[in-house]
C-alpha cells in the first residue's frame, strides 16, 4: 500500500476517533450536569445592599454565632457538626444545605435565615482556613 495514502487514512482515523471522544465527553458532561444539584449555572445569592465583603463577614460571623454555633463550636472546628474549616464545596451547596438542611442530621434554616443572611454566611464561612 501507498505511504501517503497509509499515512492520510491514519490521519483520518484519529480524527474520527478524537471527535467521537469529544463528543463522547460533552454528552457525559451535559447528562451529568443535568442530574447534578449544581445546575444551572449559580449566580449567587444576593447580599444585603450597599454590604462589603468585611461588613458581609462581620454580619456572617454574627449569625453563624447565633445559629450555627451550637453545633459547630464557635470556632466552627465541629462539635456535633463538623469542622467547616477550608469547605471544598460550592457556595451553591453550602447555601443548599443551609436552607435545606440535611435529614436526621441538621435543621433547614430557610424560614430563619433569608438570601442575604445565607450569602453572608457563606462569606464569613469561606473565611475560615
Amino acid at each position: 500500500m501507498n505511504p501517503r495514502r497509509l499515512i492520510l487514512y491514519s490521519v483520518t482515523a484519529g480524527a474520527l476517533a478524537l471527535g467521537g471522544a469529544t463528543l463522547l465527553a460533552h454528552g457525559l458532561q451535559a447528562r451529568a450536569c443535568a442530574r447534578s444539584n449544581e445546575q444551572p449555572p449559580w449566580t449567587g445569592l444576593p447580599g444585603p445592599p450597599g454590604a462589603t465583603p468585611e461588613t458581609l463577614r462581620v454580619t456572617g460571623r454574627k449569625l453563624f454565632l447565633g445559629s450555627c454555633a451550637h453545633c459547630h463550636g464557635a470556632d466552627a472546628r465541629g462539635d456535633e457538626g463538623p469542622d467547616l474549616h477550608a469547605l471544598e464545596v460550592s457556595d451553591r451547596r453550602i447555601a443548599t444545605v443551609i436552607r435545606q438542611g440535611i435529614p436526621s442530621e441538621m435543621p433547614s434554616f430557610a424560614k430563619k435565615h433569608p438570601p442575604a443572611e445565607v450569602a453572608a454566611l457563606i462569606s464569613y464561612l469561606r473565611t475560615l482556613e
